[in-house]
């Protein structure tokens, strides 16, 4: 989820549910080792359990990333092997890795040398010609003895030849099957499932089989179907927040944020989906996204999207 879930769109989740484990967008070592600390990693306490998904495949440059990351408070350490980009294949970090497994478990042992925090692994089932049968447990198993934390495997192949990122997330078919094998073979590791979870209902079906269920694109364009989440899958009250209390919360987070220098449509453009299927809503849609990127733009642009929703419900009330 590169330039997706910033830290503007894991408050917003957060507000949404206390349980869920949020991750960041992938960074990539390099980046952490090298760039702006504060501005790649910086988070807010609420934001809490949160993961830092890593990029890399240097098993010392990691190491140092992930004792930078553990610093900054986070929860879990992910090593992402299964982002199939143009720029990542380039930089020899993300699923071109699922054909190096013996270089991925020593990153995992690497990373876990420095760090108490848990070290997990993102992948897919497999990559181009490879047999998703042998050859992801073979990787599986190799993480497993590195000491890996948990799996999460997004149920498709990534054909790093011949398909776009783009494509890469709809063509190659999903195959959850051999994920729910997967986890069985690997029972007590914990493994999680991704790739084409359209909701709650859909990630249930697979909690039987799976230790967990990611939620990615789904979430992000329906943030408030994760409303559902502490009450469905952890046993818990749902948050008490509806749309007026979420937008309080915002107007209030994004003031503050744009006393540090951000933009007001940094924190909006994460918003567009939270009235989806309401009257309004393409109102509210629209005032978030035109007049927030205005100059000078304040939280007041978030009352004014609020406002049409309830005028075109007080309407047809």
């Amino acid at each position: 989820m590169m330039d997706w879930t910033d830290r503007h769109c894991r408050y917003l989740h957060r507000l949404l549910t206390r349980r869920a484990l949020l991750f960041t967008e992938m960074v990539t070592s390099a980046a952490v080792v090298h760039g702006d600390r504060e501005r790649l990693l910086g988070f807010d306490c609420v934001e809490h359990p949160v993961a830092l998904q890593l990029g890399g495949s240097d098993p010392d440059e990691l190491a140092a990333a992930t004792r930078i990351g553990a610093g900054f408070g986070y929860d879990e350490i992910n090593l992402n092997v299964g982002c199939p980009s143009d720029r990542v294949q380039s930089g020899r970090f993300g699923a071109c890795l699922m054909a190096e497994p013996e270089l991925v478990a020593e990153c995992v042992r690497a990373m876990r040398g420095a760090t108490d925090l848990p070290v997990t692994v993102k992948c897919r089932i497999g990559i181009d010609d490879q047999d998703t049968e042998e050859s992801l447990d073979r990787f599986a198993d190799a993480m497993a003895a590195a000491g890996v934390a948990a799996l999460y495997v997004h149920a498709r192949k990534a054909w790093l030849k011949g398909l776009s990122p783009k494509e890469n997330r709809t063509i190659p078919p999903l195959d959850y099957p051999r994920v729910h094998r997967l986890a069985a073979r690997l029972q007590p590791l914990p493994v999680c499932l991704n790739g084409g979870i359209e909701g709650i209902s859909a990630a249930e079906a697979h909690l039987p089989y799976v230790s967990g269920v990611m939620l990615g694109r789904a979430a992000y364009h329906d943030p408030m179907l994760l409303a559902q989440v502490d009450e469905r899958v952890f046993g818990e009250p749902a948050t008490a927040l509806d749309l007026r209390g979420i937008v309080a919360a915002l107007s209030d987070y994004a003031e503050r944020e744009i006393g540090r220098g951000a933009r007001l449509n940094n924190v909006t453009r994460h918003m567009l989906g939270l009235a989806n299927g309401r009257p309004g809503a393409r109102t509210f849609r629209q005032v978030l996204s035109v007049d927030a990127a205005r100059r000078g733009a304040g939280p007041e642009v978030l009352w004014r999207a609020l406002e049409a929703i309830e005028q075109h419900e007080t309407a047809a009330a």
